[in-house]
């Protein structure tokens, strides 16, 4: 897979669609800024809930963070603002996995405004499993590390690169 960036606007939108959806949203006046746009803030309230979304699909849910004493944290995460998000518009958060290692994990979230049918934003970031005993990075459990793998080659299947940044790596 290429690593150098991409205009991510080249993208088709339909390509992007057909990733899953992690999160979606109609956005509240409250979300709004001075400016008459979505604040960047609330970007990464509605990534962070796609995170959340991700984790649902591969089982690393609140009941899994419990039972093992787990979870993740984010290590390094770019954003870039596309197109205005405003107040009523609908967006959808799609997800595609880059990358895993036995601990981390990098990701690319896919921000669709269907209200003005562009892309907005995009989320990338690299995140690791923790150990919240130790509160230290540690490795993925088999079934977790399976379901990723299983994204991952999935999505490396695809026949569009994604535009990284180019200085994160799982």
């Amino acid at each position: 897979m290429n690593r150098q960036a991409m205009n991510p606007r080249d993208l088709p939108l339909e390509k992007i669609s057909a990733l899953p959806i992690t999160h979606e949203a109609t956005i509240p006046e409250e979300y709004l800024d001075s400016m008459g746009h979505m604040n960047v803030m609330w970007y990464t309230h509605l990534f962070s809930n796609a995170m959340g979304g991700l984790f649902q699909l591969i089982g690393l849910d609140n009941a899994y963070m419990k039972q093992h004493n787990a979870g993740t944290f984010a290590l390094e995460a770019h954003i870039r603002y596309l197109s205005e998000v405003r107040v009523g518009h609908s967006v959808a958060i799609h997800t595609r996995l880059i990358s895993r290692s036995a601990k981390r994990f990098h990701v690319m979230h896919f921000m669709l405004n269907h209200t003005k049918e562009d892309l907005a934003a995009i989320f990338e970031t690299v995140g690791t499993h923790i150990d919240m005993t130790i509160r230290s990075s540690s490795e993925f459990p088999e079934n977790i590390a399976e379901q990723l793998e299983r994204l991952v080659e999935q999505h490396q299947q695809l026949e569009w690169e994604v535009p990284v940044c180019g200085s994160m790596r799982s």
